[in-house]
C-alpha cells in the first residue's frame, strides 16, 4: 500500500505496512492546505500553542479545499505569479555637506543687505549607510541578479517567517520582546525584526482601513489602485526602516524592510494586476519609476521579484508554450542599453554574473526559451530599464520604458568565454519618451546650451549649491518679475520660547535610538528622517536641531537646512504662468525645498491684498488634505506655535513658483527649530510619491478656516478631483 504524507485519514493502529514507500519531502517544501469546512483541520494545534505559519499556498485548489487564515482571498484567485523571486537592496539619496552661500538677487542684482535671522547655516543630512552584502548575487548595483536560480532559498526562508506578523497575542509579544532572529543564504543574513515591528505594521494597516481597497482591482488595476499600493508599500517600508535604524547595527547583516513589507502586502492580497498579461498593464504609465523590484511585482508590471525575464503560458494548437511578457535590464548581464529605441538583451542563466560559481553556457530554457518563442510569435514585451541612482551610485532606479518587440536572436561568446544568448528588441513607435528623457537630461547637465529655451543657467546666481535653470520654450517672455533670491526664511527676530531649551549634545550627530537626545525625545522617540534622507511620514509638527544644538551641519536631524538636493527648473507653463519641475528623479518622502521669504505680521496682509500682490503669500494657518493612505498623525490642521505667514513677493526661492493642484504630488510640513534664545518655524516641501524627471511639482494651497473670507481663484490643475478653485 502506497501512502502519501498529508492524507486526511490516518491508518488503523497496527495496520501500517512498514515496507510501504512514503512520499516524504523536506519540511521547507511542504505547503499545507486545509479543508474548507470550518471545524475540520488536517492537523490539530494544542491549546495555548503558537499557531502554525508558512508561505501562503497558491492554487488552483481542489473544490473542497480553501487557503487558510490569514490568506483570506477566495479560492481560485491564488495563482502564483512567479515562484522565482528576490528583492532589492536599500536605495536612497546621499546628503553631502555644503558650504554657506550669500543671499543674491535674481538677474545678478546687488546682494540684499538685510540679515537672515533664521537658522540658515549650511547643513546636509548624512550620507546613506549602505549595508555590506558579501554574497555575490546580492552585490549587484541594484541588489538583484537576473538569474532565476539564485537567491530563491534566501527569499523563501525570509517568507517563512513573515507570516508571524499575524501572531499579535500578548504571550507572543512577551516571548519575542527582545528576541531577534536571523536567517541567511550564503554569507548574507537577514535580521527579522522582533514582534514590535510586526505590531507597527499591523497597526498601520488596521488604521488605514484596508477594506476600502477594492479587492476586485487585484485582477485588473487602475491608476488609483496602483498609486494606492505603491504609496502603502513605501510608507510601511519607511516606518520599518525608522524602527530598524533605532536598533544596533550588526556586522554582515543586511536589514531589508522592503522584503518584509512586500511579502506582508502580497500575503494580505494588497496588490493588483495579479493576472499575467501581454502588453499594457492597467494603471501603469510609461516613464513611471520604481526604487525596488518588489514594487514592480506588487502592481503586476513584472511578476518575478528575482528573475529578469517574466513569462506566461499560452495554449497554441492544444499545446502549452511560454512567451515572454516583460524584462528588466538592470545591468546584471552584458546588456547594451546605449540606444534609446534599441536594446540588446542578454539571456539568463549560466552563472554569468556569479563570482562564486563556475560559468557555463546558457541553455535555451525557461526565460530564454520564452524570449525565443516571443520572437517567432511577435508579441509585445514590456521593458523596464535600470539606471544608476546618482544620489546613491550603488543602487538602481527602474524606469518603465514601454513596449518592445524582439527582432532577432543569436548566441555569442561572452566575456567569460561561454555562450550567451542575445536578443535584439526594438521600441514600438508612437509611445511617450521615457529612457530617452534621462539621456537628454544628462546631455543638459554636461552642456546647458543644448537645452532649448534657456534664459538663465542659474537664476539663484550661486545662492544654492545646485543651480536652478530658468526655461521658456513656450513663448517670448524673458522671465518672471524681478525678485531677490533668498535661500531660507527671513525672520525680523526669533520668537521667544516659554520653554528653556539648551539643545542636544550629539557632537557626531543625532543617532537613532539615543533616547538621551532631547531632539529625539521631542519627536516621540524617533528621528523623523531615515538614513537615506527621506521623511518617514507627514506630521503635524517636526522638531529639527537648532542653533543651540552641538551636532554638526550634516546631522540627520538638520535635513531641511542644507538647501536644494535636486536640480530644479523654473519653466513657463502653457496656461498657469511659471512652474517648477526637477531634472532629477525624486523619491517618495524626499526633501525638495523650503518656502523661503519674509515672515510678516498678519496686519500687513490687507495691505498686500490692496496692492493685488497676494499671489506669493504662504499661509501656514490654512487647513490641508492629509495624505492618504499614508496614515498621517495630522488631521489637516497644522499644530504650530504661532500663525506663520510668509511673503515671497520681493524675496524668496524656487518654492514661490510651485503651482497649486487639487491632486498634488508634493506636501508641506511645519518644522520647528529651537534654541535657548527662542525658536523659528519653517515650511519644508516633500514628495508624496516617486516622481520621474521633468514632472511638474505641485502642492495644495489649502483651504481657509470657516470663519475667514478669501477670494477664490479659478483652478486649472486638470485633476479628476479638481475643486474648480483655490485660494
Amino acid at each position: 500500500m502506497d501512502r502519501t504524507l498529508g492524507k486526511d485519514s490516518d491508518p488503523v493502529s497496527g495496520s501500517m505496512d512498514k515496507s510501504s514507500v512514503w512520499d516524504v519531502r523536506p519540511l521547507r517544501r511542504l505547503v499545507p492546505v486545509f479543508p474548507s469546512q470550518p471545524n475540520s483541520s488536517s492537523f490539530s494545534v494544542p491549546q495555548g500553542a503558537a499557531p502554525f505559519f508558512c508561505v501562503p499556498p497558491f492554487g488552483p485548489f481542489p473544490s473542497d479545499v480553501a487557503p487558510f487564515y490569514p490568506f483570506f482571498a477566495s479560492v481560485g484567485s491564488h495563482r502564483h505569479p512567479e515562484q522565482n523571486s528576490q528583492a532589492p537592496s536599500g536605495v536612497g539619496y546621499g546628503n553631502p555637506v555644503t558650504a554657506a552661500v550669500p543671499i543674491t538677487s535674481f538677474r545678478m542684482q546687488p546682494p540684499s543687505t538685510a540679515g537672515v535671522n533664521g537658522d540658515t547655516g549650511p547643513s546636509r543630512s548624512s550620507r546613506s549607510r549602505v549595508q555590506s552584502q558579501s554574497h555575490s548575487s546580492f552585490a549587484e548595483e541594484d541588489g538583484y541578479s537576473n538569474s532565476q536560480n539564485q537567491g530563491a532559498q534566501f527569499l523563501s526562508s525570509f517568507s517563512m517567517h513573515v507570516a508571524d506578523v499575524e501572531d499579535t497575542s500578548k504571550s507572543a509579544r512577551r516571548k519575542n520582546k527582545s528576541q531577534k532572529r536571523t536567517r541567511g543564504s550564503g554569507d548574507i543574513n537577514i535580521t527579522l525584526p522582533d514582534v514590535d515591528a510586526d505590531l507597527i505594521v499591523n497597526n498601520i494597516l488596521s488604521s488605514c482601513n484596508l477594506m476600502e481597497f477594492d479587492m476586485l482591482r487585484r485582477t485588473d488595476g487602475d491608476k488609483e489602485s496602483v498609486g494606492y499600493i505603491l504609496l502603502m508599500f513605501d510608507f510601511l517600508r519607511r516606518k520599518l526602516s525608522q524602527v530598524e535604524d533605532s536598533r544596533e547595527a550588526m556586522p554582515g547583516v543586511s536589514r531589508r524592510p522592503d522584503l518584509r513589507v512586500g511579502t506582508i502586502l502580497m500575503n494580505k492580497g494588497i496588490r493588483t494586476n495579479i493576472k499575467k498579461r501581454i502588453g499594457v498593464v492597467p494603471g501603469v504609465e510609461i516613464g513611471d519609476i520604481f526604487f525596488f523590484r518588489m514594487e514592480l511585482c506588487l502592481i503586476g508590471l513584472h511578476h518575478p521579484i528575482m528573475a529578469g525575464i517574466g513569462y506566461m503560458g499560452l495554449t497554441v494548437n492544444q499545446e502549452e508554450e511560454s512567451v515572454a511578457v516583460s524584462i528588466v535590464s538592470s545591468g546584471g548581464y552584458e546588456d547594451n542599453v546605449e540606444d534609446g529605441d534599441v536594446l540588446i538583451y542578454s539571456g539568463q542563466g549560466g552563472n554569468v554574473n556569479r563570482k562564486d560559481k563556475e560559468v557555463v553556457d546558457q541553455k535555451l530554457e525557461r526565460g530564454n526559451l520564452a524570449l525565443e518563442k516571443s520572437l517567432h510569435r511577435g508579441n509585445e514585451v514590456r521593458v523596464i530599464r535600470g539606471v544608476k541612482d546618482v544620489a546613491n551610485p550603488s543602487s538602481k532606479i527602474y524606469v518603465y520604458d514601454g513596449l518592445y518587440k524582439i527582432q532577432e536572436s543569436w548566441t555569442e561568446k561572452g566575456k567569460s568565454g561561454c555562450n550567451v544568448f542575445k536578443y535584439k528588441l526594438f521600441r514600438l513607435p508612437g509611445q511617450p519618451e521615457a529612457f530617452m528623457t534621462w539621456k537628454l537630461i544628462q546631455q543638459w547637465k554636461n552642456d546647458i546650451t543644448s537645452r532649448i529655451g534657456v534664459i538663465l543657467p542659474d537664476l539663484t546666481s550661486g545662492a544654492e549649491n545646485i543651480p536652478v535653470t530658468l526655461i521658456n520654450d513656450v513663448d517670448d517672455e524673458k522671465g518672471p518679475a524681478h525678485f531677490t533670491y533668498l535661500p531660507s526664511l527671513k525672520y525680523a527676530k526669533l520668537v521667544n520660547s516659554a520653554e528653556s531649551y539648551g539643545g542636544c549634545n550629539c557632537h557626531n550627530g543625532c543617532i537613532p535610538g539615543n533616547q538621551n537626545c532631547p531632539c529625539i525625545q521631542k519627536n516621540a522617540g524617533y528621528l523623523p528622517y531615515i538614513s537615506n534622507g527621506v521623511l518617514v511620514n507627514q506630521k503635524s509638527l517636526i522638531h529639527e536641531c537648532g542653533r543651540s544644538c552641538q551636532c554638526p551641519p550634516n546631522c540627520r536631524n538638520r535635513l531641511s537646512q542644507g538647501g536644494l538636493r535636486v536640480h530644479l527648473e523654473v519653466f513657463k507653463t502653457k496656461d498657469k504662468g511659471w512652474g517648477l519641475r526637477s531634472w532629477d528623479p525624486i523619491r517618495s518622502g524626499g526633501f525638495i525645498c523650503e518656502y523661503a521669504g519674509e515672515v510678516i505680521d498678519i496686519s500687513k496682509i490687507e495691505e498686500l491684498r490692496g496692492e493685488n500682490e497676494d499671489g506669493y503669500i504662504f499661509y501656514a494657518t490654512r487647513t490641508y488634505q492629509p495624505m492618504e493612505p499614508l496614515c498621517s498623525d495630522s488631521d489637516g490642521v497644522p499644530k504650530i506655535p504661532f500663525p506663520l505667514i510668509i511673503t515671497a513677493k520681493d524675496a524668496g526661492n524656487v518654492a514661490r513658483f510651485m503651482n497649486h493642484s487639487c491632486s498634488p504630488n508634493v506636501f508641506w510640513q511645519p518644522i520647528l527649530r529651537q534654541s535657548d534664545k527662542g525658536y523659528d518655524l519653517h515650511i519644508a516641501f516633500y514628495a508624496i510619491k516617486h516622481m520621474p524627471p521633468m514632472t511638474e511639482l505641485t502642492y495644495d494651497y489649502g483651504l481657509i478656516l470657516p470663519d475667514k473670507e478669501e477670494r477664490k481663484k479659478n483652478c486649472l490643475c486638470g485633476s479628476s478631483k479638481c475643486r474648480g478653485y483655490f485660494y
